[in-house]
């Protein structure tokens, strides 16, 4: 497994590496050693690498990653994984702002808290948070799902589309047009799945709330969307 340790190592040749795995190649796990808060570590991945980053890490690690499993042991600067297409990305401690944005698919796991605006713009993304999330969180969330086992601060899920927000614990607001829905068969199922893949054995999807779109804000009436 190669060992790259980015206090000797310029982090383009880590992200050049990580870029340039060839088909049938036996180097597809790689530990990242002293990132030192380093910005956009393990960005624009799309293979099935691993990558065990030792450390806390600056802005927009993870960022577009399209099949890698990225873990991070400590803490994540601001858009941790954004915009990721599949894949999963761990942090181990806590994550600051917009963790998430629009993403588009894979599974995103915050073992500590999140801060502010925590999924902004999901599309199609899964994240589960083991701590708290701060304001604004799922702001304009068009799709995926959103659990949280601790708190969520103001406005959660304002202007939301059809994402789908569950929180064990309370909530401080709601945002524009976001409402408490009924938690359904299907919906425990799928908290079930997603409490399983981040790791969650302490908590049964029965604790949770679910949160979605009223629908009021739309521009255009959801029932006839195939007519436009």
């Amino acid at each position: 497994m190669p060992v790259i340790d980015l206090a000797t190592t310029p982090l383009r040749e880590l992200n050049g590496a990580l870029h340039n795995i060839q088909n049938g190649s036996n180097d597809l796990s790689f530990e990242v050693v002293n990132p030192r808060g380093s910005h956009s570590v393990a960005v624009g991945i799309d293979a099935p690498v691993t990558v065990d980053v030792k450390g806390s890490v600056g802005y927009y690690c993870a960022g577009m990653n399209d099949g890698g499993t990225v873990t991070v042991h400590g803490s994540a600067g601001p858009g941790v994984a954004e915009n990721m297409m599949s894949g999963t990305v761990v942090i181990e401690g806590d994550a600051s702002q917009y963790a998430g944005a629009t993403g588009r698919g894979g599974l995103l796991v915050i073992k500590g808290n999140a801060a502010s605006r925590c999924g902004i713009s999901m599309k199609g993304i899964d994240i589960v948070v083991h701590g708290n999330i701060g304001h604004m969180s799922a702001f304009m969330g068009q799709s995926g799902h959103l659990v949280v086992l601790g708190d969520a601060g103001d406005a959660l899920g304002d202007s939301l589309y059809e994402a789908k927000l569950f929180v064990r614990g309370s909530v401080k607001s709601l945002g524009a047009d976001c409402i408490e829905k009924e938690l359904r068969p299907e919906h425990l199922t799928k908290l079930a799945e997603l409490l399983e893949k981040a790791g969650v054995t302490e908590v049964r999807p029965e604790e949770f709330k679910r949160y979605g779109s009223a629908r009021k804000l739309y521009n255009f009436n959801i029932d006839n969307a195939d007519a436009y």
